[in-house]
């Protein structure tokens, strides 16, 4: 029996970066790593590559106890959806005392934008462009998680996504393969820090792997159909941003790429994921998405399943029990290696090594660390900063030759109206995990504490679902007694996230009915819209002078808003994901490619709708900010560059408003003639700077050899000579363009 722990040093990932210690330390544990390996039975192996979930009862969690026996019989190596410490080392005990080798389990959870305090939605996160700002909300939602026993999460998902109405899009970074690889790696970083046996850190798992964001029709668990060129432009760089910042772990995602699902397909585990990137952590399925390759019908049934998996290069079986069933039966029949369980086995136990696990099983397990850590002052006030710089100001119009917002201290009553004005569940968003709503701070209450000299009265108005209208009469009244009025608007945390496709995403139930009749009283109206994906809000962009997109924005969420509408906080959101006008548009995203008959407004025959324009709502990048802001002097350093030459770009930005602001400066690039088609704009650069009235500042970018690089007609990645267009602005629709010629 293997029952002592050796000294758990850091793995290098590459043998020669190592430092004559830390080879040392390598070498131990592929000693004790090998031992280990050599002394399991076939069926403890399999065990290492199971994850099961963990039961949970009305007053807190329990363990399944068909779950108890198969983890005293070795046949588990980790479980999720079970946290505390007091819980945790219960189970840890059972590993560690009572299984044949002792080997200790890995905690898993869904830790998505935080654990008991919870911040913005990573899509809301995604609309600050802070990746300082993204990896310390990573890195405060492991310290955490990691103080509640977990040691590993299912995050960070990196899917690029054109298709609002799916609802996983609330998980992402949005539609740019640039910028969602920038967060991808800020994410790692943030929840792995530098050091995996650091007790404050977590394992992230980059998810889901790959192309999960294109399923069509915006429907969940759905088809996805592409060519290869697509999928290694758009889809796979931020997973492969996630792996060169060292992820530890990569989920499967439950789509199929190229007729064959994602959870048995070679190509995208083994070719792409090790061969080509060097993937040297392990692969975990989604939630039984081996047992769902049968109703795929690639696989006649489960035993099959594992076969496929197992030889694709899955390591372990979440939930499904499939591995656990038949791949012993599958062993003995010859049709999977022992070898290729013994690889699996290794990266698994590598984890838990690295994790500090053997030299000691209880490291994540401390009650005085939970304590202290749950709900700190640290990460409230993370909380509210994230929340503050992920809103997103959409329109801001005079009323009477005067803005709305900032909210004038001479507003002497504010009517609040609508289903998250005094709402902390839904605030929190979807896969708010173990938050509590107990200490959300609702709209109402961040307005009291905001404005306490002004007179506040709320009305519900409507709910998020069916056609009930008596709450109007009350809403109306209460809008025709006040000065301001401001709508709080959108979806409850179940309209969006994981299985919450909408095929329609305007405002859910009869909201927008009474938007319209709180609008009739005549009364100035702010509209907040409080949703996890973009919502189709034309009438409110066409109707309403103050619109301001919040999003789901976690504990913090009503205080945040406050401060922005009180002007305590300058709104700098941008947008990562276009907002269409209507579902027809969809999907619409700003780096599409040109037609052989591009949009003439006097021509009909050129590629358009007749009912709507081609523009979108808002477009990728858009924000406004109280102050306003304006490009000048926009130059390159030189108008020919060769391969290897990079090109400096210049331009001056002012602040010519009132208010002190930030701006977020985007560069974009057009490569002009490709021997294939290449977009009309794609992002290559941004720079968040902040500036006082008047002040102005010279913004530098660098274009480097590599952001001229695509894949060629022979799927080769490199760049042509030819011409590039360079564009600079506020937004991917606006900004000041230049020249410049590749020889």
């Amino acid at each position: 029996m293997i029952k002592r722990f050796l000294f758990a040093g850091i793995v290098c990932l590459s043998v020669a970066a190592c430092t004559k210690e830390e080879k040392s330390k390598t070498s131990e544990a592929d000693a004790f790593i090998d031992s280990l390996i050599n002394e399991m039975t076939l069926e403890e192996k399999i065990g290492q590559m199971t994850l099961y979930t963990s039961g949970w009862d009305v007053t807190g969690p329990t363990l399944n106890e068909n779950y108890k026996e198969e983890l005293k019989a070795g046949r588990v190596g980790a479980l999720f959806n079970a946290h505390t410490v007091a819980y945790n080392t219960d189970l840890q005990k059972i590993a560690v005392e009572e299984t044949r080798l002792g080997i200790p389990l890995l905690f898993g959870y869904d830790v998505i934008h935080g654990h008991r305090t919870i911040f913005p939605i990573p899509l809301a996160e995604a609309c600050t462009w802070n990746m300082e700002i993204i990896k310390e909300t990573a890195r405060l939602s492991a310290k955490e998680a990691a103080a509640s026993g977990l040691n590993w999460t299912f995050n960070p998902m990196v899917d690029i996504s054109r298709d609002p109405r799916w609802g996983r899009v609330a998980e992402g970074s949005g539609e740019d393969p640039y910028l969602g690889s920038l967060i991808a790696r800020a994410r790692v970083q943030g929840y792995q820090g530098d050091d995996l046996s650091d007790p404050f850190t977590l394992m992230a798992c980059v998810k889901h792997f790959a192309a999960y964001g294109a399923a069509q029709a915006g429907r969940d668990y759905h088809t996805v159909d592409m060519s290869d060129r697509v999928l290694r432009e758009t889809y796979l760089p931020p997973y492969k941003a996630a792996i060169d910042a060292g992820v530890a772990t990569v989920m499967t995602s439950f789509n199929e790429v190229d007729g064959v699902p994602a959870s048995g397909n070679k190509y995208l585990l083994t070719e792409i994921l090790r061969d080509e990137w060097g993937f040297d952590g392990f692969v975990v399925t989604d939630y039984t998405s081996i047992n769902e390759m049968v109703p795929h019908g690639v696989v006649a049934n489960e035993k099959e399943a594992a076969e496929l998996a197992v030889n694709a290069g899955v390591d372990m079986d979440m939930q499904g029990s499939v591995f656990n069933d038949h791949l012993q039966k599958l062993v003995e029949e010859g049709k999977v290696e022992e070898k290729r369980i013994d690889e699996a086995v290794r990266k698994i136990l590598e984890m838990k090594w690295r994790l500090g696990l053997f030299e000691d099983p209880y490291h994540y397990l401390d009650e005085a660390r939970e304590k202290e850590v749950l709900f700190s002052k640290e990460l409230m006030d993370h909380s509210l900063a994230v929340a503050k710089e992920s809103i997103v100001l959409l329109k801001n119009d005079p009323v009477n030759s005067k803005k709305l917002l900032p909210v004038s201290k001479e507003v002497k009553s504010i009517a609040l109206i609508g289903p998250l004005g005094d709402n902390q569940q839904d605030l929190l968003g979807t896969w708010h995990a173990s938050g509590d709503a107990g200490k959300v701070v609702t709209v109402l209450q961040g307005l009291k504490n905001e404005f306490p000299d002004a007179k506040i009265t709320y009305a519900q108005g409507a709910g998020f679902s069916g056609d009930d209208r008596k709450g109007f009469a009350e809403a109306v009244e209460t809008a025709r007694k006040a000065d301001l009025v401001i709508m709080a608007l959108g979806e409850n945390y179940q309209q969006s996230g994981e299985a919450a496709s909408r095929s329609e995403i305007g405002l859910p139930g009869v909201q927008q009915e009474l938007l319209q009749a709180v609008h009739k009283t005549g009364k100035p109206v702010v509209a907040l819209v409080m949703a996890g994906r973009p919502l189709t809000i034309e009438w409110i962009d066409e109707s309403i002078p103050a619109v301001v997109n919040t999003w789901h924005l976690g504990t913090m969420a009503g205080q945040a808003i406050a401060e922005v509408l009180s002007g305590k906080y300058n709104p700098s959101g941008k947008l990562t994901m276009t907002f269409p006008r209507n579902v027809g548009q969809i999907p619409i995203f700003y780096n599409m490619k040109n037609t052989g008959r591009p949009f003439q407004a006097e021509n009909k025959y050129t590629s358009k709708y007749i009912d709507v324009p081609n523009e979108p709502l808002y477009p990728f990048g858009y924000g406004l900010s109280y102050t306003t802001f304006t490009y000048n002097g926009l130059k390159l350093s030189k108008t020919e560059v060769t391969g290897n030459d990079s090109l400096e770009v210049e331009v001056t930005v002012e602040n010519t408003g009132e208010y002190a602001g930030e701006e977020v400066v985007q560069l974009y690039i057009q490569d002009l003639v490709g021997s294939v088609t290449r977009p009309v704009k794609e992002l290559k650069g941004f720079k968040k700077i902040s500036l006082k009235p008047g002040e102005s500042q010279v913004v530098k970018f660098t274009i480097n050899p590599d952001d001229l690089k695509f894949y060629t007609r022979d799927m080769s990645f490199k760049a042509e000579p030819g011409d590039f267009m360079v564009t600079v602005g506020p937004n991917a629709a606006e900004g000041d363009t230049i020249k410049f010629s590749l020889k």
